[in-house]
């Protein structure tokens, strides 16, 4: 049955998360912001934490077991931060996961002591393209074997990370089923394009990739000849998200709950006000049904249960709650969330990213 106490390595993780995001995080997030850019002392102060480490078996260089549920407890602290900051630490997940997940024996002694050592690899993935009607089960990328090589092409978005990756592990419809495929960085037919101009998230740097007929080892495809279980994959990519929507509308709620406290109008906090009162109760109960969603979605994962259908509807859920609980949060500010001095506009376009984000995050 679920257990909702969390283990002492647990708590020892997300305490030193929750230092991490609170005492260094949110004193940059708004600057990099406006940047678009991370100071790379933040980045690697964030991967020493050794989150992903603790997710590999000592056999590959790690130094712990995997646990969905873990990853979801570290992702929501992460996202309490600041979204961009969690996706820039999370990228080489992309990768690891994967393969810990579906990848053979000698992909898994290939790849995941990489992710193991004090700087972050320098990989990513793609799997989002730009498409009106796109579906992550029913790619337009394409793979197809010839001569003991697959030919890629296709166009992605979304790619984090793609300029200073040298390796890509790139998703791709093969007779109609979703495989995955590692690409080395200058490898012919491979163009990294420019970066989006996103509406939230500016300060994680993503790119369109372009692939045309690049031509790659059979070997190269993850998981070999039975391939990857590409639903599995998803369903953890979307209970990353989940978590890291959870962390994303809790520091909203508790920063819009915290200014109603402390705003005065009328001689009285604006707390005490029928209208803003409920409003700051109906985005709690929105926060806890979303993290017992995201955690028992992970659960399922971790007991090898079939977690498709909790996993969907947690999706849809969150995908509307976040935007819902930010954008709530900046009318308890009234004229003030709308002004950039104040965290929560920028929380409210990070959160409207959740809808177009599958393949940005995976624990």
């Amino acid at each position: 049955m679920l257990n909702f106490q969390l283990e002492e390595e647990q708590k020892m993780l997300t305490d030193a998360i929750g230092r991490f995001a609170a005492e260094r995080v949110r004193k940059l997030f708004r600057e990099a912001d406006e940047e678009g850019h991370l100071p790379a002392e933040l980045i690697q102060a964030g991967w020493e934490i050794g989150v992903l480490p603790t997710s590999i078996p000592e056999q590959y260089g790690g130094f712990g077991e995997y646990s969905a549920v873990t990853g979801a407890i570290a992702a929501e602290a992460f996202g309490w931060g600041d979204l961009a900051t969690a996706l820039h630490i999370m990228v080489p997940n992309l990768v690891a996961i994967p393969v810990l997940l579906c990848g053979t024996e000698a992909q898994k002694e290939a790849h995941l002591p990489l992710f193991c050592e004090e700087k972050m690899p320098p990989v990513t993935a793609a799997l989002t393209e730009p498409l009106v009607f796109y579906d992550p089960r029913r790619l337009q990328t394409t793979a197809v074997l010839q001569d003991n090589h697959y030919h890629l092409n296709g166009k992605k978005c979304y790619v984090p990370l793609a300029d200073k990756a040298e390796t890509f592990l790139v998703y791709a419809n093969e007779g109609g089923q979703t495989q995955a495929f590692f690409v080395p960085a200058d490898t012919a037919g491979l163009t990294v394009g420019e970066r989006d101009k996103l509406m939230g998230l500016r300060a994680l740097p993503t790119f369109t990739l372009e692939l045309e007929d690049v031509k790659i080892p059979v070997e190269n495809r993850l998981g070999g000849n039975e391939g990857i279980d590409f639903g599995l994959i998803l369903n953890h990519s979307r209970v990353a998200l989940g978590a890291l929507a959870v962390g994303l509308v809790n520091g909203s709620y508790e920063y819009a709950r915290e200014y109603a406290k402390e705003r005065v109008q009328f001689g009285e906090p604006i707390a005490h006000r029928q209208s803003i009162a409920f409003m700051l109760a109906e985005m709690a109960i929105d926060v806890e049904s979303a993290r017992m969603m995201v955690w028992e979605a992970a659960w399922l994962l971790d007991q090898g249960r079939e977690a498709t259908q909790a996993v969907t509807v947690m999706k849809h859920f969150i995908d509307d709650m976040a935007v819902r609980v930010a954008d709530q949060s900046l009318q308890v500010l009234g004229g003030y969330g709308y002004m950039r001095e104040y965290p929560v506009e920028l929380w409210l376009r990070n959160a409207r990213a959740f809808a177009t984000a599958d393949g940005l995050a995976i624990i």
